[in-house]
């Protein structure tokens, strides 16, 4: 009789940990471990036919010296050259759609907006990890008199941008060198992307103009239910083997709940931290709510590899068999409606203070 082999996926949450980086293992985290006290604003729809139903369909989107255009290619996906494997993610055009994807996601989420914080008239401003450019795009087009830098390790963004509008390659980890300071700095969807995101805080504190806003707008990467339905799921257990990889490789996969803290020890005032919810798949109610699921489950169901891939490949060792079997199972829970999950959702903002005016003697 041959030997009975457990599947990857269980055999992975039981070599690398699956448990790992819980709540009871991570003080940090023990208030996240019940969100009672958080409303998703979401219910479930209980008609499970019409799911799919009713919901529009999922957006299909189909200035730098010549070294840092070229890319490297690594299990059939291209990746950034320049500063190779800092950035765990493609950039080639697939992922280049799903990035845009995420934008239409998070202007769906913002009610048409495509920022939180109180900005007044910004007339510099820096969107840090650009990507394609498209928030910059967008900015630049709603601002016409301010001035829009994009950066990023990927020349990815179009050539044809309005003339307010323009990109760079760079590395916000390395030292600012920028010939002037921002009235508002923008960052979305980089919790794995910085080895040290206080130093990128610091930097963008000294880097814009008293009275400017930093705003950070992150997944946390714990994905969360409203019930028990995903317990015991291949998702469940791909999300606890991600933060996992995450750690081992010095990245705080759950940073999102750290940023409202570090932007306060940094010397931000007026800090907003909003918590949002996305549900995974279109299992809510209410059309709006069906619509943003489809959504997200289109750019989680494409993006699967992109995101996780290089994560579980390169800080847990997994083959590449291993990982394409755990998703086979996962691709099944993302578009299973009975699984009622969601992403929290963080925006976070501050201002940098206006400086105090010297007192006078007499004072």
């Amino acid at each position: 009789m041959g030997a009975t082999h457990a599947d990857p996926a269980s055999r992975a949450a039981d070599e690398y940990g699956a448990g790992a980086g819980s709540s009871e293992t991570d003080p940090d985290r023990s208030s996240l471990s019940n969100l009672s006290h958080f409303s998703t604003g979401l219910s479930v729809d209980s008609d499970a036919d019409s799911a799919l139903g009713d919901v529009e369909a999922p957006l299909s989107t189909q200035s730098v010296r010549s070294s840092i255009y070229e890319f490297v290619e690594e299990n059939g996906r291209t990746f950034h050259k320049y500063k190779q494997g800092k950035y765990w993610m493609p950039n080639d055009e697939l992922e280049q759609d799903r990035l845009d994807l995420q934008h239409a996601i998070f202007v769906m989420l913002f009610k048409g907006s495509l920022y939180k914080a109180p900005i007044e008239n910004p007339q510099s401003v820096l969107d840090i990890g650009t990507g394609t450019g498209i928030w910059a795009i967008e900015f630049a087009h709603e601002h016409p008199s301010a001035s829009v830098l994009g950066t990023d390790l990927s020349p990815i963004q179009p050539d044809f941008v309005p003339p307010n509008c323009r990109f760079e390659i760079d590395d916000a980890e390395d030292p600012w060198v920028y010939s002037s300071n921002f009235d508002f700095i923008h960052l979305r969807l980089m919790w794995h992307s910085f080895k040290d995101p206080r130093r990128v805080i610091r930097s963008a504190y000294e880097s814009l103009n008293p009275g400017g806003y930093i705003e950070f707008q992150d997944y946390y990467s714990e994905l969360q239910c409203i019930d028990d339905s995903m317990k015991g799921t291949a998702l469940e257990r791909l999300i606890s083997l991600y933060i996992e990889a995450g750690r081992r490789l010095g990245r705080d996969m759950l940073v999102p709940r750290r940023y409202k803290q570090w932007l306060i020890d940094a010397g931000f005032v007026d800090v907003v931290e909003e918590k949002l919810a996305i549900p995974g798949n279109p299992w809510p109610k209410g059309k709006e709510a069906k619509t943003l699921g489809y959504w997200q489950m289109t750019n989680f169901y494409d993006g699967l590899s992109a995101v996780t891939q290089t994560a579980l490949h390169r800080g847990l060792g997994m083959s590449m068999e291993e990982i394409e079997l755990l998703y086979t199972q996962v691709r099944k829970d993302i578009r299973d409606t009975r699984v009622h999950f969601y992403y929290l959702t963080y925006v976070v903002y501050g201002r940098k203070p206006a400086p105090q005016a010297p007192q006078s003697a007499e004072d």
